[in-house]
């Protein structure tokens, strides 16, 4: 259980902050970078959360689940494995939660209009925030693709499913809000030439 009790600390004036095995580390260090825009694409979704209305229910307690989920990957990154025994379990993603985010990508996408042309994000205030969103969450991913490639960083396989899917489901998510995707303000070739 989490309790916090005091919110500032004072251990991280001088530029470090700890990780979930008690190891200092640089506030900049790409494993920061990446949680840090995993909680990012979290906000965006609590932001695009609010523009959705009353008659969203059933995607907004989606997204509800998601920013769960997020946190979820925020504890997996923020713990890493470099193979030693810790003194407890650490949380890290699951295939299970990445399985429920591609039945959920499915159960939107079917009730899309088939795509014509890329789309503009834009069409409704909350189709613009999922972009955000989106957008944000395919920055989380390349910042923890670039973990994964640093000498002795893991991030799990699960992990990057996940993050990798979410941007899938915002995009869908984004034309669902968008009347279904009847909304959707489409890409015109070179229209401004």
């Amino acid at each position: 259980m989490v309790k916090l009790n005091k919110i500032y600390t004072k251990t991280g004036d001088a530029g470090t902050t700890g990780l979930g095995t008690g190891e200092r580390v640089a506030k900049d260090a790409a494993r920061i970078a990446a949680y840090g825009t995993v909680d990012e694409a979290n906000s965006a979704i609590g932001m695009a959360r609010i523009h959705l209305g009353g008659g969203h229910q059933g995607l907004d307690a989606k997204l509800e689940r998601i920013q769960n989920d997020l946190f979820d990957l925020g504890a997996d990154l923020c713990v890493p494995d470099r193979g030693e025994p810790l003194p407890y379990e650490p949380l890290r993603m699951s295939e299970a939660q990445v399985d429920r985010i591609e039945a959920e990508i499915d159960e939107l996408n079917a009730e899309l209009q088939p795509l014509k042309s890329f789309v503009l994000p834009g069409g409704s205030a909350a189709a613009a925030a999922l972009h955000v969103a989106r957008t944000v969450s395919r920055r989380a991913e390349r910042e923890m693709v670039t973990l994964s490639g640093l000498p002795g960083e893991t991030v799990s396989p699960a992990a990057m499913k996940y993050i990798n899917r979410l941007s899938d489901f915002l995009f869908v998510a984004s034309r669902y809000v968008n009347d279904r995707g009847r909304s959707d303000v489409l890409w015109v070739p070179g229209q401004n030439r």
